[in-house]
């Protein structure tokens, strides 16, 4: 596996594979990988001819009290996985090298980015959007792969692929859960064991949500209402939002359908979790 950590190593590297007319995978991250993560890897390998991912902790989507310096970090980790799951290529930059020191063109958009995160996290889309400019335009990718634990992202990513006319397919994979249902997420790490014991009603509350979905309720308010009293049963749940919103815009929704997003964002003690289904999707299996 190639390790590159400058641009210019990427982009000679990419030049020779289209040369040879191969296909590339692209899989951003922010490296401290797990299982999530390795199942994007799984999918670009299987689709493309050859798979790039990313290691790179992008400091212009943390707001100033976010965690951006204790954002967990193992590099030597990160490559054992990505080696072991076929990736050919990992970029590591510096963020020396991904932004010049008077940097001040971004890459942002409305509307999508208003809701649910968006509300609290005023600069984090506007950092995601301009990274995932930036590696489209060193990486050149047939495919871009992303979870849909991070759902807001992903059809933000969506909406900005199409509205600026990228020349690739973004393509999302399913939720990658613990075996008591908890989304994969490199911040579980910051759990204590108290804390990871209460952690799983999130995911007990979306699968709370998923069965009165499956039993014909469509009126947001009626749905909400009976997961926020789930989560209010965990007394380490701070609860950020649950929300109903359109599947493509993002928007609250009074009366929802099949592909439209019901999300969540709860802090468990200091740590800010989320997860979320899609109407009409397959239910997850939580114990």
């Amino acid at each position: 596996m190639i390790i590159a950590t400058t641009i210019q190593e990427v982009t000679d590297q990419i030049n020779a594979w289209k040369a040879e007319g191969l296909t590339i995978g692209l899989c951003p991250t922010m490296g401290y990988l797990h299982e999530g993560h390795a199942s994007l890897m799984d999918a670009s390998v299987k689709r493309n001819d050859r798979t790039v991912a990313s290691v790179f902790v992008n400091p212009i989507q943390f707001g100033p009290k976010e965690d951006l310096a204790t954002y967990p970090r193992d590099f030597d980790h990160d490559c054992q996985l990505l080696e072991a799951h076929g990736v050919d290529m990992v970029f590591h930059p510096e963020p020396s090298e991904m932004y010049f020191d008077d940097f001040c063109t971004y890459v942002d958009m409305d509307v999508l980015s208003k809701t649910l995160c968006g509300k609290t996290r005023p600069i984090h889309f506007r950092g995601v959007c301009t990274v995932i400019t930036k590696l489209l335009h060193i990486v050149r990718p047939d495919r871009i792969f992303f979870g849909q634990k991070d759902a807001q992202q992903l059809a933000i990513i969506r909406r900005m692929v199409r509205d600026l006319n990228f020349d690739v397919e973004v393509v999302g994979c399913p939720i990658v859960r613990e075996a008591d249902g908890l989304a994969k997420s490199s911040r579980n790490t910051y759990l204590s064991p108290e804390e990871r014991k209460a952690a799983v009603i999130l995911s007990r509350t979306i699968r709370l949500g998923q069965e009165i979905c499956a039993g014909g309720e469509r009126n947001a308010a009626a749905l909400l209402e009976k997961m926020k009293e789930n989560l209010a049963s965990e007394p380490l749940a701070d609860v950020e939002y649950v929300e109903v919103v359109d599947g493509l815009n993002m928007q609250p929704v009074e009366q929802f359908k099949e592909g439209d997003l019901v999300a969540m964002a709860v802090r468990i003690g200091s740590t800010r979790l989320i997860d979320n289904f899609t109407v009409g999707d397959p239910m997850i299996q939580v114990r």
